[in-house]
């Protein structure tokens, strides 16, 4: 078979006739010129600077706190994280649902099904509570009026509070209602890796587009609600480290598996969906969330960019 050889080709060369490369100044070695200064050379590959930061995929839509378990969220617009705790003012406090094992001196996690919880009293969510760090007290409204309040440091305003759930939960308690306060250190989550939790609101609407309803976000009372990801995709920051705002760096440790609270609508206090079952039904596994522990401390507010640390 012969090769055609177009006219417009290159003549061919005899290498006995070809005149040899001249020498490269100072020596026999070619001198390569220094990569651009906006280049960063990884051993053979060269990537541009702007990709070898931290590229942001998100932005923080919103912020909650949830100063005693099962009760209400209550928004926050700046918020100080610090290395190594827990969100600040989250589970401070929870009504233990009849003797609980909890000692202050020695806290231990315990499961949630020993306090009250939306997983099992649903009627929680019908109360609107408000917590004041400079006091300590607690308010606690129904229907748009006030039905108890009390200072949570002091052992009258835990027994005004105690002494109101003895009678709104009376059919749902296992004993005595007893208000427990949080040690230094200690946070009543439901998860010993439960530092920080985050939900991807594209995960929410994904999850109202199967179920054919909206799904409010604050279903899965979360710490930060993050925007702009596709749905999903924050379980792939597992083991990822992600940065927020200037200062903050979180490590996520972790998925968040769903119980049955989520199915509580946190406004009309009805358990109408069956979020957990859904989940499992379409995918699989019951996840939505995820846990970070906080690597950096720093400030962070809504509308803070969310960046992936390479």
């Amino acid at each position: 078979m012969t090769e055609s050889i177009d006219d417009n080709d290159p003549p061919a060369i005899d290498p006995s006739t070809a005149a040899s490369a001249p020498e490269a100044p100072g020596g026999d070695e070619a001198v390569l010129a220094p990569p651009p200064s906006d280049v960063d050379v990884v051993e053979d590959a060269v990537v541009p600077a702007e990709l070898s930061g931290p590229i942001t995929f998100a932005s923080v839509a919103s912020m909650y706190r949830y100063p005693v378990k099962g009760l209400t969220p209550e928004r926050l617009e700046l918020v100080e994280l610090e290395t190594g705790q827990y969100f600040p003012g989250d589970r401070l406090f929870a009504i233990e649902n009849g003797p609980s094992g909890f000692v202050p001196e020695a806290p231990a996690f315990q499961p949630k099904i020993k306090f009250l919880m939306l997983m099992r009293n649903e009627r929680l969510a019908a109360l609107d509570a408000r917590y004041d760090d400079a006091t300590g007290e607690l308010i606690i409204e129904q229907d748009a009026e006030e039905v108890v309040r009390g200072k949570l440091t002091t052992e009258a305003g835990r027994e005004a509070i105690e002494g109101f759930f003895q009678r709104y939960a009376r059919y749902e308690l296992r004993g005595a209602p007893r208000v427990l306060e949080a040690p230094s250190g200690f946070r009543f989550v439901d998860t010993t890796e439960g530092y920080i939790s985050l939900i991807n609101l594209a995960s929410c609407r994904a999850l109202g587009e199967i179920i054919g309803q909206e799904v409010d976000p604050l279903r899965f009372r979360a710490n930060l609600y993050l925007d702009g990801m596709e749905p999903w995709e924050e379980f792939d920051l597992v083991g990822h480290t992600i940065e927020i705002g200037t200062e903050v760096r979180l490590r996520v440790t972790q998925r968040i598996f769903r119980c049955a609270a989520t199915n509580v609508d946190p406004v009309t206090a009805k358990r109408d969906l069956e979020i957990p079952a859904t989940l499992m039904r379409s995918f699989g596994h019951t996840d939505c969330g995820i846990f970070a522990e906080v690597e950096r401390g720093g400030l962070i507010g809504e509308g803070d960019e969310v960046r992936i640390v390479l």
